[in-house]
């Protein structure tokens, strides 16, 4: 999914090894350029395909793969989609790194759906396969899946709001995904879960989809503040949508008095937590995923058992204002633990 991105000290080094223009194939190190990512060019080699190389969220997770293949000896090949989508690319990264002798792909697919017959290919061919951050659709279509409980990270949230209301009468609006995504459907119908409503309740007055982009958020905002102009609660996909509705509200002088809550837990949202723009979010760890994911491959090379099913990689609520009952910590621990 779309997550805001901006510059970034990892992103200029990321950038000597992939390039930021085209779908390429190299064998990275978690340093200064070029080169092995373990300590030997015979390490186990171990695949990471992302959906773009310039969102701070995948350079994070490129960076925690990095780290993990230098530790556990092995060799990093890297690639990434031209554009957040970019389902052939994706698919001609597979097909390269099968080719090259890679023991496992870890990959955030950029189309759940339409990836699995190149998937299927590489399982087929003894490579293990495990998907990060996004499901495949379904999931079995990979080994494993090493992610963020996104219906959790809704239900945090949800239940953070649900208790920031008070017993106020709640006026809900959704910025979401698109549809049929499963991470943007997954937090959506956490959020209801935790706020205790259902999808058609008369308190979702407004739900409007932003492709995780702050710039459609905003635009979103603005549809549903003339929809209805007593909102005082807002849910949004990610912080770039929550950062483009703190726009739109601020521009009609209600910024103050709407409750907004978003999940990422990058460096920029959750500076905006801090900040108060954004009330709550619940925060993923992108280097974790990754990390856990090459130690699975040099594990499958070693004793040829495969990771399988679900690993949890944790999310956390972050706000300056707890609410009883709701599990959180504070911007300090946040912004020691984020990203981008």
């Amino acid at each position: 999914m779309s997550r805001i991105t901006r510059p970034h000290l990892s992103l200029l080094r990321v950038a000597a090894c992939t390039g930021v223009a085209a779908l390429a194939l190299t064998a990275c190190g978690s340093g200064s350029g070029a080169g092995s990512s373990g300590s030997a060019s015979g390490g186990v080699k171990v695949g990471l395909i992302t959906k773009t190389d310039t969102n701070p969220f995948f350079v994070k997770m490129k960076e925690g793969a990095q780290r993990s293949a230098k530790e556990n000896g092995a060799q990093l090949l890297t690639a990434a989609g031209k554009f957040d989508g970019d389902n052939a690319g994706q698919v001609t990264a597979i097909e390269n790194m099968v080719a090259s002798g890679v023991k496992g792909i870890l990959i955030t697919p950029s189309d759940s759906k339409a990836i699995v017959p190149a998937l299927a290919k590489a399982r087929a061919k003894g490579v293990l396969v495990i998907a990060l951050d996004t499901p495949t659709e379904p999931e079995s279509a990979v080994d494993a899946l090493f992610a963020t409980d996104n219906v959790k990270a809704g239900e945090l949230i949800g239940a953070y709001a649900k208790a920031a209301m008070k017993g106020k009468k709640a006026k809900i609006a959704t910025l979401d995904l698109a549809p049929g995504v499963s991470v943007g459907v997954q937090r959506h119908d956490g959020f209801l879960k935790g706020f205790g409503v259902g999808a058609k309740d008369p308190s979702v007055v407004c739900s409007q989809d932003t492709a995780g982009d702050q710039t459609k958020g905003q635009t979103a905002m603005e549809n549903c503040l003339q929809k209805e102009p007593g909102i005082n609660v807002v849910y949004t996909i990610n912080e770039p949508a929550a950062l483009g509705a703190y726009t739109a509200l601020k521009a009609k002088g209600r910024e103050k008095d709407v409750l907004i809550v978003s999940v990422d837990g990058g460096c920029t949202g959750t500076k905006a937590v801090k900040d108060r723009k954004i009330a709550a979010t619940s925060q993923q760890y992108p280097l974790k995923m990754a990390a856990e994911g090459v130690k699975a491959v040099v594990s499958y090379a070693k004793d040829g058992k495969k990771a399988s099913g679900y690993t949890d990689t944790g999310v956390t609520l972050i706000t300056d204002k707890a609410q009883t009952g709701v599990d959180a910590k504070d911007t300090a621990y946040g912004l020691d633990n984020c990203w981008g």
